[in-house]
Parts: C-alpha cells; structure tokens; sequence
C-alpha cells in the first residue's frame, strides 16, 4: 500500500505545485477581501473534481473575506475536518516592495513566495493527499465524510471561523487535521499536539498635564505611573509554569516639556495550562486603580484565546501519525507550539492534530538581505510527497477504526 502511496503522491506531485503557484500569485493579506475571495474560488475549483461541494461564509470581521467549506459527505456521519486558510500577512505593497512572489530555486531545494509555506502550501498539500486516497483506497475515500474548512482571516485568529465550522459539524467531528506547516529534524516529523493559549491586554494611565519646568510639581506623569507597575507585569514570565508576558507597545506624551497626562501600554500573555493563564489574567485586572503617583491607571482585556491542552484523545489519535511515520522509517515526533492556530478553536470538536502541512520556514517574512542574513518565506517541494504519504496512511488507519 505504501508503494502505491508513493507512486500516486509522486504523480500528482506536479499538478499540486502547479496549483500551489496559482494560490500564491494571489495577493491574500487577511484585509484584501477580494483577493481572498480568489483564492477561495481557485481552491474550490481545484477540489471540485474530486467531489466536494463549495460553500462560502462570511467572515465576521469588518473588511474580510469568506470563509470556504469544501464538503464530500461520503456514507454520513462525523466528518474529518481538513483545516487551512486563505489568507496571508503580506500587504500587496510589501510585496511589490520586495518583489516577494513565487521564486522557485531547484539549486536550494526550495520554492519562495507568499503563502508557500503559511499556508497554501497546506492546502495544496490536502488536495494531494485526497488525490493519493483517492487512488490507492477509492472505496474508503469516497466512504468518508470530508470537510475541507479555509479560514478567511486565521492571521488575525478570530474565534467566528470556529464557530462557523462547529456549526457545519453539528459540533462534532471525527478528527481536527490542521495543515499549518511541519518542522522536519532529520528523519524527525513535528506533529503539534498542543498549543498555548493567549489573552492581550491594555493598561490606560491618566495623569495631569503641567509645564515640565514653572509647574512641573502640579503634574501627575502618566508615563511614570506605567513605568512603576510594568516590571511586575513582565515579571509574570515564568518557565516553569510555561508562561510568557510580552510588552509590545507602550506610547504618551507629546513633548518634552510637558507633564505627560495620558500613557499606554499594551502587552499579551501565554500559557499553556488554563490555570496559568487565568491567574496572570487575575493579576492584570487588579491593576485598575490609583498609582502611586496619583494616576489614574484603567486595564482592559482586549482578546482572549483558549489554550489548546493536548493529551488524552489527542495523543491517542497521534499514535496514528507514530505508526504511519515508523512503516516509512522516519520518527514522527508529538511537540507542543507556543504559537495561535485554527486548533485553538476547534479542539473540542474532536481529537486534534496540528502542524501536518509541508516543510518549510520563514514564515511571516518577505525580505531577502543581499548578504543572506534574512530570507523571506519558502516551502521545500521534497516535503510534499513523504508528508502527503504519511498523513494518507495514517488517515487510511483512522478510517478504517472502529468508530
């Protein structure tokens, strides 16, 4: 059967690079509706063939595109939900900036561009591995109860595409299968079978304007009173509870020779047990208050994500993915990420998995340094059939389960 795998994969390996070059010459960035929109259209276009019915959801942040459902309900039941998205972080003008497109480099092993790896190259990647089962196990592919769901807008991580492919599968599904990209070590394949969850939050301090120099004693700084509570926020970092505090913005003021009445900052927090998460929460919203200079200081949650815990059923539904890297000789390693997916909000649908698309790097990343100190976003094409083959045998191994 692996034989077979391996010869479908490798036949229909050029159709999906094809395929994937047509999806990257699209601008997606999250906020062009239209262009993902177009992408919707060619995805949908390329599945059609092989049974899936299309259907568009809009997405519910102002500005986006729609979420694409591609569905081949086979013999009923529980769908397996093939999970990517449409969009990308790169403005149409970062990438004419950057000549940032599709730069195929056989010498390097490599195919640059926006999106080849982040995360068309996962969704070209999911028509290969159906068109392999299609062709080696028919009856069990067409058995099967499909669910192919593209995220509009999975870069901004909204919880509306959850909700929407929750709702298709009457909230249930046999298995979450998310095609973000995989990490290879060697003949070591990342699986993601866990993922910290995150909340942002923004601390307002109000204070009182003076004149810096005849009045500076009637002011209240603003930006003093963030400066005195920001090291016990960032203090709530702690390795061994896998939590991570990160201040990304702070800005006030407006001139130097005034008390600065108004300053904010803002920050996100990561952990990867719900505990941890809730008691730094805790400790943010306590902050709301008067500093000790006088300021006023207001803090505001301004997102939360669940964590994604792993374990139990996950691990179980991993063993799969174990069984079918050893029948190929390669290690198929279960790791937790630190990093936002679509698994975030579908884990509770069913037994999920994470981190099973192609191999490559750099994502997020447009910019190439003459000197190669930085590289922009590339998938490696080698990855496409030993990963498709991989997920087809251990998807031939959950189909093929007792229920």
């Amino acid at each position: 059967m692996s034989t077979s795998l391996f010869d479908s994969a490798t036949r229909h390996l050029p159709t999906a690079l094809d395929f994937l070059r047509r999806l990257v010459a699209i601008n997606s960035f999250t906020a062009n509706a239209a262009g993902v929109d177009e992408v919707a259209a060619v995805t949908a276009a390329a599945f059609a063939p092989l049974g899936f019915e299309a259907s568009l959801t809009p997405c519910t942040t102002p500005g986006t595109g729609h979420h694409l459902f591609l569905t081949h309900r086979g013999s009923g039941g529980a769908p397996i939900v093939l999970v990517t998205h449409s969009d990308t972080v790169f403005p149409p003008e970062e990438e004419q900036q950057n000549d940032f497109k599709w730069d195929e480099r056989p010498e390097e092993g490599r195919i640059y561009g926006p999106g080849t790896v982040d995360n068309k190259g996962g969704t070209a990647l999911i028509w290969l591995i159906l068109q392999v089962l299609r062709d080696a196990a028919p009856d069990v592919f067409e058995r099967t109860h499909w669910l192919v769901a593209a995220n509009a807008a999975e870069e901004i991580v909204g919880a509306d595409f959850g909700e929407a492919t929750a709702a298709l599968c009457n909230g249930k599904a046999r298995a979450v299968l998310v095609f973000e990209g995989g990490p290879v070590d060697g003949r070591n394949w990342h699986i993601v079978t866990s993922r910290k969850g995150r909340s942002t939050w923004k601390l307002c301090a109000e204070g009182k304007a003076a004149h810096a120099g005849s009045k500076h004693h009637e002011g209240i700084n603003a930006i003093d009173a963030l400066a005195r509570v920001l090291p016990d926020i960032a203090a709530l970092t702690n390795a061994a509870e896998e939590r991570t505090v990160n201040i990304g913005m702070i800005h006030g003021g407006t001139v130097v020779n005034r008390v600065p009445h108004e300053a904010v900052a803002e920050w996100e927090c990561r952990a990867t047990a719900p505990a941890a998460l809730e008691q730094a929460d805790e400790f943010f919203a306590s902050l709301s208050g008067t500093a000790s200079n006088g300021a006023k200081l207001t803090a505001e949650c301004t997102g939360h994500t669940d964590a994604w815990p792993g374990g139990g059923d996950s691990e179980t539904l991993f063993r799969l993915w174990h069984e079918a890297a050893a029948q190929m000789s390669l290690t198929a390693l279960s790791v937790p990420r630190g990093g936002l997916s679509d698994a975030n909000h579908l884990w509770k649908l069913a037994p999920t998995l994470d981190g099973l698309g192609p191999y490559g790097n750099n994502a997020h990343c447009s910019e190439r340094a003459a000197d190669g100190s930085k590289l922009p976003e590339y998938v490696e094409p080698a990855s496409f059939v030993p990963k498709a083959v991989m997920n087809a045998l251990a998807l031939l191994k959950l189909v093929t389960a007792p229920s």
